[in-house]
């Protein structure tokens, strides 16, 4: 049998599905299709194209010929329509869908199902076209309407009444303030008390891509097929889908009824937006994402459930597969944004959303927008929020400033350029030198002459060490023999893998001290410097070693300090923040107080046995040595006369960085690994640090420790595959030691016959006469010998059971293990040189669909990097010295002397900009690049 599929992709296949092809044998079936080939797959088993056309025909027709066909009159019923309707409901979850003239046209076709004396409860934050109609059916119809905060499901307790509450209508997201309802608890709670009515959700936000009410328990979905469904803003269109035989019926007659049935024409455009549904959420909501960062991290309120604090997210998070690409924030001031609005260039001001375009409007007051751009004012009164009374949206907290944004699949880079320019000449934000970065002005001047004098001071000077940018990297690793055993005291082999950490310190100078770790739920934190728990530290002079056991007392208050109140489930930005902070006072005692932020990212993945915590580890412990001078880069020779320069060899990266420097960096990357793990073998932090592939031995198992490189190490390709499983490095760890004291004759001989393959690994990695081929051969050989040791000692998992059953079977027959610790986590694939170019993309295709994510790369590159503080004439390219996406200097930020002609070649003149906007706001597949091109990188 075949892997079982992971529950979050599990919930992306619709179970109203397209007949799947047959299996390949009963013991090999056929699995779902994903979303994204269902959006793109149109066919309808019950209707077949005459001629076999690939895309659904436009039946262009009012009436159709014959008596007692399936099709009389375009009103009741349409091919083309009919096609679109299937589609909707296989990708929604639905039993059956309905496609209309537009959204507000479907919600009125259901809300005909309410009679006089009905009740119905509503959010307090929806659409303003569906409060205007809610005060139709009130005034009208005799329908009574409850506005109630949905985001507390036991709001609505006290209006659910058990016979007169007949509809709840909800939104989640909620447009604009993107609050959220739990829509199945609320389904739950209305039907037990109210078992006849009907939960009604509007999902225009999320799209049944990213989200299906059905599926939690909804009776009626309807979505605005304007938006997302579309795509383009070239058709009006709207969708209703159910389940229930009854409501469907009502629903059918009434379209048929009022003839709001959607045209053939829309419902062939509609179809044709359907396909790219998936392709263009995926990269809105990416690069909205992005853009709630940007605006979060300038100090802006923002409303955008990808956000780590906003208070809807662990609900979000269960009942949707992501975050959207609507997002609101607000600026203190209604003038304020009114001039951002006015300022953009590339987001258009316009009243909707879920466009490919990018969008920006004022929701509770756009006519003030439009009356600033000499536009019509009552265009937006009949459409959005700005209908809905002064009074009633000041009483459900709708703020007159509130911005909101709709972010399209333009280029991120130009998107944040042309929102910074617009906040920028707004006045809403200003370059802060000391902490050398953008910030959100808070006071109409406060502050500003000042600020800017002491700016200009900071940057005329040569700042400090500590006032400058340092940019620092780490590659992760991976372990190709001796896992676990490597704690008992058996040689390890590791070797770095092309994957880096990458941190960031940059001034503050305002007596905080923030860590912003961007790919572990975004976290950010700071705090006030004095209020650290300094008495409880005690100092490690210059020079000296860290004790070899933890300072629990002060990790007890880094804890129950600074760290209490933290979100704890964010367990692996808890313990990043408490290895930070420990080195952070035990560095700083004694010495001075530094106030900086600390940025890190990451194109590892966080959790997946490569060493992502190493590489962390030794990123924060270089920022933190480098900004306190306990170590320091050193300056380029000088020139031998005026008129030549030093000449510089590419040794890609090696050895530009002092050995002593990566000594005492692994020192202290190991004293954070023991916080993060405990009993860390060492091997990570020193892969980390020096790079290319070593043999590691911790003292313990008839061999003397130490590490060892391993000279002329040959460039290998594997396949690095993340089963996207979590493990506990701790527990698997000890579970281990446990096996070996109550089993110790079996767990020995384990040990003894893994160091035996990493003898042999080491030796034939080392051979400068073994055949390329025979090198392969036998490293295959040793990987399965390596992992079958593994499984005896119990730190497989199934998952990557089922990645090596995979990679092993035809035609591959490749040779994989797991990496790290196992339980889950990562498992790598030796790729032989003369593997065939479509057989490995036929396997990494049939790894994803299994449910993994699998990656090719390279082991045994460079270690530690920090970026020269150096600028070079000879050596810095037109792409060095202005990077994208924003031009300026390499980091350090430094100035030097042009008096000093000690130096001729450095840059002496140059307009600085800070790398910490950049470096947050390029996306994880660009980031190697970006950094490539700022300049010259020394490694160890």
């Amino acid at each position: 049998m075949g892997p079982s599929i992971d529950p979050k992709t599990a919930s992306k296949l619709p179970i109203h599905d397209l007949p799947t092809p047959e299996p390949e044998s009963p013991m090999r079936q056929r699995k779902p299709y994903r979303f994204s080939t269902l959006c793109a797959t149109v066919e309808n088993p019950d209707m077949k194209d005459q001629y076999g056309s690939s895309s659904v025909p436009i039946y262009q027709s009012a009436t159709f010929k014959g008596v007692g066909n399936e099709y009389d009159y375009s009103r009741s019923g349409n091919p083309t329509r009919s096609y679109l309707e299937h589609h909707i409901a296989k990708i929604s979850s639905a039993e059956h869908a309905f496609a209309v003239s537009s959204g507000m046209a479907a919600l009125d076709v259901i809300l005909r199902i309410l009679k006089p004396g009905d009740e119905v409860i509503a959010g307090d934050d929806l659409y303003g076209g569906t409060n205007r109609l809610l005060s139709y059916i009130r005034n009208h119809v005799g329908v009574t309407v409850h506005h109630v905060d949905t985001t507390n499901p036991e709001s609505l307790h006290s209006f659910i009444h058990p016979t007169k509450t007949a509809m709840v209508l909800l939104e989640s997201p909620t447009n604009p303030l993107l609050k959220i309802a739990d829509l199945a608890t609320i389904s739950k709670d209305v039907k037990e008390r109210a078992p006849n009515a009907i939960i009604i959700v509007d999902n225009t936000m999320m799209s049944p891509y990213l989200q299906r009410p059905l599926e939690h328990g909804a009776d009626i979905v309807y979505d605005s097929a304007t938006k997302y469904l579309s795509g383009h803003h070239d058709l009006m269109a709207g969708v209703v889908t159910c389940n229930r035989d009854d409501l469907a019926k009502q629903i059918a007659f009434t379209i048929n009824s009022v003839g709001n049935a959607l045209t053939p024409i829309d419902s062939f455009l509609l179809l044709r937006g359907i396909k790219t549904l998936a392709l263009r959420m995926d990269r809105q909501q990416t690069t909205a994402n992005v853009v709630a960062d940007y605006l979060n991290t300038l100090g802006f309120h923002v409303n955008y459930p990808g956000l780590a604090d906003h208070p809807g997210r662990e609900i979000h998070e269960r009942i949707a597969d992501g975050n959207g690409a609507v997002l609101s924030f607000e600026t203190g001031s209604k003038e304020l944004s009114e001039r951002i609005v006015g300022g953009t260039r590339l987001w258009g001001i316009s009243v909707s959303f879920g466009c490919v375009n990018s969008l920006i409007s004022m929701p509770c007051v756009m006519s003030c927008v439009q009356l600033f751009l000499a536009l019509t004012v009552e265009l937006i009164k009949v459409d959005r929020h700005a209908s809905i009374d002064a009074a009633t949206r000041a009483a459900r907290g709708l703020p007159e400033d509130l911005i909101r944004l709709c972010v399209g699949i333009e280029d991120v880079h130009d998107l944040l350029d042309d929102l910074e320019h617009a906040l920028i000449d707004a006045g809403a934000i200003e370059f802060n030198g000391l902490q050398n970065r953008y910030v959100r002005v808070t006071g109409p001047e406060a502050g500003h002459a000042i600020s800017r004098a002491v700016e200009k001071l900071a940057l005329d000077g040569v700042p400090p060490p500590q006032d400058r940018e340092w940019f620092v990297s780490a590659p992760g690793k991976v372990i190709l023999f001796g896992e676990h055993a490597v704690v008992h005291g058996v040689t390890a082999i590791a070797a770095s893998v092309d994957l880096r950490c990458y941190g960031l310190t940059t001034p503050r100078n305002d007596g905080k001290l923030s860590v912003h770790f961007h790919d572990i739920d975004n976290f950010y934190q700071e705090w006030d410097i004095e209020a650290l728990p300094w008495d409880a530290v005690t100092p490690v002079p210059a020079g000296s070693g860290h004790p070899e056991a933890l300072d629990q007392k002060l990790i007890n208050a880094i804890t129950e300090g600074p760290l209490k109140g933290t979100d704890e489930s964010k367990r692996t930005a808890h313990a990043a923040s408490l290895a930070f902070l420990y080195m952070y006072l035990i560095l700083a005692k004694g010495a001075e107080r530094l106030s900086f932020n600390f940025t890190a990212r990451s194109t590892l993945p966080i959790g997946a046995g490569l060493g992502s915590s190493a590489s962390f580890s030794t990123c924060a412990a270089t920022a933190l040595l480098l900004l306190q001078g306990r170590i320091t880069i050193p300056a380029p020779p000088a020139p031998t006369s005026p008129t030549t320069g030093h000449v510089h060899l590419s040794h890609q990266g090696r050895r530009a960085l002092p050995i002593a420097l990566a000594e005492e960096v692994n020192r202290w990357a190991f004293v954070a690994e023991k916080i993060l793990h405990g009993n860390p073998s060492g091997v990570d932090n020193s892969v980390a640090v020096f790079g290319g592939a070593l043999g590691y031995t911790r003292a313990g198992f008839e061999r003397k420790s130490g590490m060892e490189p391993i000279q002329g190490f040959k460039s290998l390709r594997f396949l690095l595959t993340n089963s996207k499983v979590p493990r506990d490095t701790k527990k698997l760890v000890a579970g281990v030691g446990e096996k070996k004291a109550n089993e110790p004759e079996l767990v020995n001989g384990i040990l003894k016959a893994i160091q035996s393959i990493s003898d042999e690994a080491r030796r034939a990695l080392a051979d400068p006469e073994l055949p390329r081929d025979s090198l392969l051969s036998a490293l295959s050989a040793l990987i399965h010998e390596n992992h079958g040791h593994l499984v005896t000692l119990g730190v497989s998992h199934p998952s990557l059971e089922v990645i090596r059953s995979t990679t092993a079977a035809e035609p591959y027959q490749l040779a994989t293990k797991l990496t790290g610790a196992g339980g889950g986590g990562c498992a790598v694939t030796l790729v032989p040189d003369d593997f065939k170019a479509q057989d490995l993309q036929n396997l990494i295709d049939q790894l994803i669909r299994q449910g993994f994510d699998p990656y090719v790369t390279a082991v045994g590159g460079s270690g530690l990097g920090i970026l020269s503080p150096y600028a070079y004439h000879s050596n810095r390219s037109a792409a060095a010295r202005h990077r994208a996406p924003v031009p300026g200097q390499i980091t350090p930020p430094e100035t030097p002397n042009p008096n000093d002609e000690s130096l001729p070649y450095l840059e002496q003149s140059e307009d600085f900009e800070p790398l910490r906007p950049s470096f947050e706001m390029s996306s994880i597949s660009e980031l190697p690049s970006w950094t490539e091109n700022l300049g010259r990188w020394l490694y160890v």
